[in-house]
């Protein structure tokens, strides 16, 4: 497969897993109760694959990390008006891992669920369009 097709078929497929994610989170919502701890780490996963899908369509090598702020870096030296739609998604880091495992923490609330779901989907979207490349969800 050439390069170029190889790389756009990375892409899709971040993105195609990133709206899994965005998928899951929402559906997640309409559990009674909501899964919480689900959506917010669904919504960091979106914000994730999101960046990673941003770095692969520009061909920029990208370590294996958690780290929105680090991947939104990344993203912002190739197109800084992305700022605008990272900057809200930098704090959803934590859910990478924060509910994944027992402990003494204290639970998201519907409304950190809520926040999580309307960054995660703005970023998505946000990054599709700068992509602007076909993609089957």
């Amino acid at each position: 497969m050439p390069r170029e097709s190889a790389r756009v078929a990375d892409t899709r497929a971040w993105l195609r897993k990133a709206e899994n994610d965005m998928r899951a989170a929402e559906h997640d919502t309409s559990a009674a109760p909501p899964l919480l701890e689900d959506i917010v780490f669904h919504c960091q996963q979106v914000a994730e694959k999101s960046l990673k899908a941003f770095l692969t369509w520009h061909d920029r090598p990208f370590r294996k990390t958690h780290s929105l702020e680090e991947l939104g870096e990344a993203c912002i030296v190739l197109d800084p008006s992305l700022k605008s739609a990272i900057d809200p998604i930098v704090p959803l880091t934590q859910y990478a891992w924060k509910f994944r495992y027992p402990g003494d923490v204290e639970l998201p609330s519907m409304e950190d669920a809520n926040v999580a779901i309307e960054s995660a989907r703005d970023l998505l979207a946000t990054v599709r369009r700068r992509l602007q490349i076909d993609y089957a969800p």
